[in-house]
């Protein structure tokens, strides 16, 4: 089988200049399901490499048919680097994005044939892990990566999705400050080594374009003096001398990498994607937004990442925190809805509201050891179920 289908499908890496139209085609009739009222588009902008471009090592690869020069599938992958609170001092970790196969290439081998070749890429590019996530329904993909790639699951979290409502008022009672960069930089580097996986370059993230900034929320009876001061000298005053209760978050704009566009119709059409992440594909069709005049229009999401906080008054600053991304949406061309999402055993998993119109969508995330670490490493890391995690608005 394997002999078979080297002599018919060549796997090589995506050429922009020539490929570019081919992949956003490919993209769009990859099927994720159907619906009687409504179809659901999604697009890149244009650029296939948008999120990955953000990592400075990565590549896409895509599957050709070797008699016609027929695109039928594609992979992304990138590298970065993440601590743990296992003890390594970093791990380098392959992340691999965006598998998609042509609906009438399917059960080939292909999307198998494409996994081990950007594994491999990975891994000769010096990544101690190889990861992949899928929606805890998709039974195809979850066979794929369990039974044929070796891969573990090591993580289970929970994407939270919110159109953006308007919002009369925030409360009275709490203060939410934007932060300096420096000042948000400290304060993660602190809070961060605290979860079971966490980025150790947090720093670039948050200098990213897509990043609008880090803000605290807290009550304003116990005013937070020391954000108000210039001098990067304070940086340790705002770790130490934080209010009883205050929850830290930062917003990653999507709208200018994609956008959704949902369309009427009295006939059964199909939803398509042309994104880069599994979640997405669930997200979007079973996204509870009234199909009203605006929402035909293309529009995009803000993503709330980052999320931190401490104190027995958790659930009103976690309350806070949405309606200030719902009114900052406002402000953001085109922008629709807000979402996050969250470790099974994050403290904060609790504290979200169960508003009607929040939709909750089970995430799956699978890891596979493929190189030895770093000196003072270990392997526990895909030994036990880590649920505390940073999901990286990069690679969402």
């Amino acid at each position: 089988m394997v002999g078979k289908l080297e002599n018919k499908v060549l796997i090589r890496e995506y050429n922009e200049d020539t490929d570019i139209k081919v992949v956003g085609r490919l993209e769009k009739n990859c099927e994720i399901g159907s619906n009687k009222e409504v179809s659901i588009f999604t697009s890149m902008m244009v650029d296939p490499l948008c999120r990955i471009r953000f990592y400075p090592v990565h590549v896409m690869l895509v599957a050709e048919l070797r008699e016609n020069g027929e695109l039928v599938g594609v992979v992304r992958g990138c590298i970065k680097c993440v601590g743990t609170r296992f003890g390594a001092t970093f791990v380098r970790l392959g992340c691999i994005l965006g598998l998609r196969v042509s609906p009438k290439h399917r059960r080939m081998g292909i999307g198998l044939k494409l996994v081990k070749s950007v594994e491999e890429w990975l891994v000769g590019n010096g990544a101690h892990y190889t990861f992949l996530a899928t929606e805890k329904n998709n039974v195809a993909s979850t066979n794929l990566f369990t039974s044929k790639c070796n891969y573990m699951n090591f993580s289970s979290l929970v994407i939270f999705v919110q159109p953006a409502l308007p919002v009369k008022g925030l409360s009275q009672d709490i203060k939410i400050e934007k932060l300096q960069i420096n000042q948000a930089i400290s304060l993660y580097n602190d809070r961060l080594r605290g979860k079971d996986i966490y980025p150790t370059d947090i720093d670039a993230m948050l200098k990213e374009k897509p990043s609008l900034g880090t803000w605290v929320s807290y009550f304003k009876e116990e005013e937070w003096i020391i954000l108000h001061s210039n001098n990067e000298k304070n940086n340790e005053d705002i770790i130490t001398k934080t209010p009883s209760s205050w929850a830290i978050f930062s917003i990653w704009n999507s709208c200018e990498a994609y956008k959704l566009h949902i369309r009427k119709s009295h006939h059964p059409l199909k939803f398509f994607h042309a994104t880069l992440s599994h979640a997405r594909d669930k997200i979007f069709a079973c996204l509870k937004l009234p199909i009203c005049d605006s929402l035909q229009k293309p529009f995009g999401f803000l993503f709330l990442y980052g999320l931190y906080g401490e104190g027995a008054r958790l659930q009103e600053l976690m309350k806070s925190i949405w309606s200030f991304a719902s009114r900052l949406a406002e402000n953001v061309k085109e922008c629709k809805v807000i979402i996050t999402e969250l470790g099974v055993s994050d403290p904060l998993m609790e504290y979200v509201s169960h508003e009607s119109s929040m939709t909750f969508i089970d995430d799956l995330w699978y890891l596979k050891k493929v190189n030895g670490l770093t000196a003072g490493g270990d392997e526990q890391v895909v030994k036990e179920q880590v649920g505390n995690v940073f999901v990286d608005p990069r690679d969402f």
